[in-house]
């Protein structure tokens, strides 16, 4: 029996080092990889930040709204009017701005929902 008693403290040497050697592996591992992900979280928010700072430059980050047309409210027939829109085609009938113009004058302000300007 004392052979048993000479196996198991052999066994628990071995243990006890490689234990000692894993333990200081794990905690290299451990280092190297936290450097590695330190180095690219700092790239990948170099990069974000980089982005952001380009697009306030650029004037925004989005080009046009797309989708669904802004809807418009107020419409004056005046020189830089370019396309009359749906409302005022309704409320007098007229489909250019040109017959709008005749009709009512330049710089008349048409507004949705409210009564139509005097006519010249």
């Amino acid at each position: 029996m004392p052979r048993r008693a000479a196996r198991s403290s052999v066994e628990d040497v071995i243990l006890e080092a490689v234990d000692a050697v894993a333990s200081r592996a794990a905690a290299g591992i451990a280092r190297a990889i936290a450097e590695v992900l330190s180095a690219r979280i700092d790239d990948e928010l170099k990069r974000q930040v980089a982005k952001a700072v380009g697009r306030k430059a650029r004037g925004g980050g989005r080009g046009p709204a797309r989708g669904r047309p802004r809807e418009i409210a107020r419409w004056a027939a005046d020189r830089k009017a370019r396309r009359v829109p749906t409302f005022v085609i309704e409320q007098t009938g007229l489909k250019t701005k040109k017959a709008i113009v005749a009709k009512f004058g330049e710089d008349a302000v048409f507004e949705k929902g409210k009564a139509l300007p005097k006519a010249k």
